[in-house]
């Protein structure tokens, strides 16, 4: 029997708790001066799946022209619309907590919830989340797109680690799960 895949969110935000401006704008986080990847290659090592929103596939699109950044890894968007799969991308519109427990009884690497705020906000919400890793940049940006949604979601959390990339401060969290 498999060992059950975890699930991660991975990311970066501004000291007050934004993940970009309200034009959906990250240049203040490339401002900041890290160190080496600053931690994101040892990440991406460990997962072998990505999970994301309609909306950041298309900021990725958008935003990061030429060849698709993560062709090396199983990528699902999840999308109410209908869309056609690519040879990088599959599109899902099946319910989230289904299709990620299907996920996580696979063999494979841990799977990375690359983001949406209400993807995100889903996955909390049915505590489908394991691990949060954010890597806190020294930027208040005051307002923007926030990097938690309010939810149902109140859970309490275990600090695991704490690192730092020259500027950047990475906590890693593992979620506490309900003994039920």
């Amino acid at each position: 029997m498999s060992k059950k895949r975890k699930v991660v969110l991975f990311i970066a935000a501004s000291l007050d708790g934004y993940i970009a401006t309200e034009d959906e704008s990250l240049e203040w986080l490339f401002r900041v001066e890290g160190e080496g990847d600053n931690g994101t290659l040892e990440f991406y090592d460990s997962i072998d799946t990505l999970v994301m929103g309609r909306r950041t596939y298309e900021w990725i699109i958008h935003n990061e022209p030429g060849e698709f950044p993560y062709k090396d890894k199983q990528c699902y968007v999840f999308t109410r619309s209908p869309m056609e799969n690519t040879e990088d991308v599959t599109f899902v519109n099946e319910d989230v907590t289904q299709f990620v427990e299907k996920l996580q009884q696979q063999d494979g690497g841990d799977i990375w919830m690359v983001g949406g705020g209400d993807l995100l906000k889903s996955f909390l919400e049915a505590r489908l989340i394991d691990e949060i890793t954010v890597t806190v940049a020294p930027v208040l940006l005051g307002k923007g797109i926030p990097l938690f949604k309010e939810g149902e979601y109140e859970t309490e959390l275990v600090l695991k680690r704490v690192r730092n990339f020259n500027q950047f401060a990475e906590l890693k969290y593992e979620l506490k799960k309900d003994k039920t």
